[in-house]
């Protein structure tokens, strides 16, 4: 039987569709790089609180913006899953390690957990639902819903872009599981 692949949906802002999560990955990178998503998410979080729009100048931008970070969530959800068939290769300790502030350091060793966490936490539609209304409200001239919690998906948005972007630098290697084949004798 035949593996179809997931399609990501990055021929919208990437120039070409991908199905590998890893590679997806490369391309969410070479969009922009990790400081700009962090800025920008950060920015429009900010502006959902107040009566200001955000980008003014080009609010055109927030929608290419929500456009990536939609494709993110669904890597994101993907790479929950591969845990347990990948591995990130061992660190050599030349990775800018002030990206990954956020992190812990079980999750500086094994990224997958970050992803594995944020949507144990929270569902996939629980992310993209902040992730709408934060850039809704942040493009409206109107404050966001008070009782609507952002922190904790802004929270591990944040975790899991570092955890990729970590993932990215280190690469990954496949599990190679052995099977001990022990001989029962009568």
């Amino acid at each position: 039987m035949k593996k179809n692949d997931v399609s990501f949906e990055t021929g919208f802002w990437a120039g070409f569709d991908s199905g590998n999560p890893f590679k997806a990955i490369d391309a969410f990178f070479a969009f922009a790089r990790l400081d700009y998503y962090k800025q920008n998410l950060n920015e429009a979080v900010i502006y959902s609180c107040k009566t200001k729009v955000c980008k003014q100048h080009n609010p055109s931008d927030v929608f290419v913006l929500y456009s990536a970070f939609r494709f993110f969530l669904k890597v994101g959800y993907c790479l929950q899953k591969k845990s347990k068939k990948w591995k990130v290769k061992a660190s050599l300790r030349s990775e800018t390690v002030f990206h990954f502030s956020s992190l812990t350091n079980d999750e500086y060793e094994n990224p997958f957990i970050v992803f594995q966490k944020a949507f144990e936490e929270k569902t996939l539609e629980d992310f993209e639902l902040f992730l709408y209304q934060t850039l809704e409200f942040s493009l409206s001239p109107h404050t966001g819903d008070p009782y609507s919690d952002l922190t904790t998906c802004y929270l591990y948005f944040i975790k899991m872009l570092d955890a990729a972007e970590f993932i990215r630098e280190r690469s990954v290697e496949k599990i190679r599981r052995t099977i001990h084949i022990v001989s029962v004798t009568e």
